[in-house]
């Protein structure tokens, strides 16, 4: 966990921030117009705050200068302080509603293109990432861009503006020894506050990657929440989130223990400064330089300017920690993707819909090959099925097929047009895939179903669900289509998991079909029925069968029998038997196991019948 904490500061020690800020205008240069407007109303709202003080000492000297046996209101100076009052609030609000649109706009756009991307990076990315860890980074990335928005228009910028209208008026009217009080103040403020808070952020990316790594963890737990349960392990998973818990709370706490010592360290130098200041003007007072109007504007300006600076130490801060989120967020959207379109690359033209792989050879990592030399050819309306033992390469020919991967060495071939020489979109549009494992939308069956084609109409979606064999299930459930089943699909069972998979493979209508494993959670009896319409689809399709049960793909046109990345025979069912090689000996294995398990039924039957009488 160390080297993992470390290898995240790694990756935060050389971030670009000024690279992140300059990546962040695209997205707010929609609304630039919006954007100055906004500027605008700030620049007046700073203009009517700073002429506050001004009328606030020039009402000051008019009680003092008047006879003190009548005094006369200044109604003209309190109406304009009651202006200047009102329309610093007015402009101000004019300013966040302006700038809302520009705000809101630039974190949808920001979040719709991190989605985007990620659907874009490939396969190896998605099956090496840790998902509680990345949508907690995502979070915090995407929120980071309306922190950064927020705080520069609403906090830096006028902070600055009003810092240059207060100096304008202190060199003008005041002796220079004011000015270089203020502003000498507000330098070692500054200075304080950033040498601190670069100390402190190593506590806060710390506590970022322990409270990444804790959701993850509880993110699995919840995820893997039935393998928890079988080998009871809810105390272990606890404390495994509890540890991590704890290292983050120690460095939570020295993160809130260093932040009091920087707040104690910005008060006691704006105390010095205030006192400073005041002392000058209580001196020219007393010298007759300065008037109570002008000692009061002196404190106003000084009040003015310390506030929101003190608030600028926090802004600081936030800005710091938004920039080392959203580092996460724009080293991911310059992430390469590793399969892309080559340029100008046309729409796959899909004629016959003939697939050949063409001596392919291909590996995850270059010591570890997977496939050697694989060469066949599915003519159109042909079904190849591929068989052999777990890690033989099987499934690596469909995800090749559907290019998640591209291949190491030689080429695949679809009407003789190598695939990595098309568009991805148009590639995929072509292939129908039912994979073993099947993952569903924590949503309806109906929107499962119609993914294979978002247009289908409602009787198409009947007519492919019943080809599945799965229309008398759905409209058999209280809820019937509008059945939510659950996150990933858990609340259906694994076959009728797969009976949604191929039906929204049906759906899809596609000329070229896959089916890895399609059928291996279901009963025997679903089992026959789905393989009479897998032939029925088969006929029309070309068709690549990867199947671990050899019964159900006997009626394939040739099948390919592979070994440690090889295709080692290959022929049909028959001539394969005949031959009394690798698929010979792995249908008698099956066809002993199924034997031994019908008659371990039978052995059960019989103790069931045999008992009944005892039980009466």
């Amino acid at each position: 966990m160390i080297n993992r904490i470390h290898a995240t500061e790694a990756i935060h020690d050389d971030r670009r921030d000024w690279h992140n800020l300059r990546s962040m205008l695209p997205y707010l240069w929609e609304f630039r117009g919006r954007a100055a407007l906004a500027l605008g109303c700030l620049v007046l709202a700073k203009l009517a705050n700073v002429g506050v003080p001004i009328v606030l000492k020039d009402i000051v000297d008019a009680f003092e200068n008047s006879d003190t046996r009548v005094l006369v209101l200044p109604v003209s100076l309190l109406l304009a302080y009651g202006v200047l009052k009102l329309s610093s609030s007015l402009f101000n609000e004019l300013r966040d509603v302006v700038f809302a649109r520009v705000r809101f706009r630039a974190m949808r756009r920001l979040s719709t293109r991190v989605l985007e991307h990620l659907h874009r990076l490939s396969l190896r990315y998605h099956l090496e990432r840790q998902s509680g860890a990345v949508s907690r980074d995502l979070e915090r990335g995407t929120r980071s861009v309306s922190t950064i928005v927020n705080y520069l228009v609403f906090s830096v910028i006028p902070v600055l503006v009003e810092f240059t209208l207060v100096a304008v008026v202190l060199l003008t009217k005041y002796d220079p020894v004011f000015t270089l009080v203020t502003f000498g103040t507000v330098a070692v403020y500054v200075a304080f506050t950033f040498a601190i808070t670069e100390w402190r952020m190593d506590y806060r990316r710390r506590m970022n990657v322990l409270d990444s790594q804790a959701n993850t963890q509880a993110f699995d737990s919840l995820l893997n929440y039935e393998t928890v349960k079988y080998f009871g392990n809810e105390r272990m998973e606890l404390d495994r989130y509890d540890n991590t818990l704890s290292e983050w709370e120690e460095y939570a706490v020295k993160s809130q223990s260093s932040m009091s010592l920087l707040n104690f360290g910005q008060g006691s130098i704006i105390a010095l400064g205030v006192t400073g200041i005041m002392f000058f003007a209580a001196q020219g007072v007393v010298a007759g330089r300065m008037s109570i109007g002008d000692l009061v504007l002196v404190n106003a300006f000084m009040l003015q300017l310390f506030i929101p600076l003190g608030f600028l130490g926090i802004v600081y801060r936030q800005i710091k920690y938004a920039l080392a989120d959203m580092d996460l967020v724009f080293k991911l959207l310059e992430r390469e993707a590793e399969i892309e379109d080559a340029p100008g690359a046309p729409a796959l033209r899909l004629e016959r819909g003939a697939v050949r792989f063409e001596h392919v050879g291909f590996h995850y990592q270059p010591e570890r090959e997977i496939l050697r030399d694989v060469d066949f050819t599915i003519e159109p309306g042909e079904k190849v099925a591929v068989v052999g033992h777990s890690g033989a390469g099987k499934s690596t020919l469909a995800r090749l097929l559907f290019r998640s991967y591209d291949v190491t060495n030689g080429r695949i071939l679809i009407d003789d047009q190598d695939i990595r020489a098309v568009t991805q979109d148009s590639l995929r549009a072509a292939i129908g895939i039912v994979p073993q494992d099947t993952v569903l939308f924590n949503d309806s069956i109906r929107y499962n179903l119609a993914y294979g084609r978002p247009g289908a109409s409602f009787e198409e979606l009947r007519r492919a669900a019943d080809l599945a064999q799965i229309l008398r299930f759905i409209e058999g459930l209280p809820d019937g289509w509008d059945t939510v089943v659950g996150e990933r699909g858990l609340k259906l069972s694994g076959g009728e998991k797969q009976r949604v998979a191929i039906a929204r493979a049906i759906l899809k209508r596609p000329r070229i079909m896959v089916f890895d494993e399609a059928t291996s959670s279901l009963d025997s009896h679903t089992e026959q029925a789905i393989q009479k319409t897998l032939a029925e689809v088969a006929e029309h399709h070309t068709t690549l069968a990867i199947a671990h049960r050899l019964s159900t793909i006997v009626d394939a046109h040739r099948i390919l029998v592979m070994d440690a990345g090889r295709i080692v025979e290959q022929g049909t069912h028959g001539a394969l038997l005949a031959d009394g090689g690798v698929y010979a000996a792995m249908w008698e294995l099956q066809q002993r196991e199924r034997e031994e398990a019908v008659a371990g039924g039978r052995r059960q039957s019989d103790r069931w019948t045999d008992a009944q009488p005892l039980q009466r």
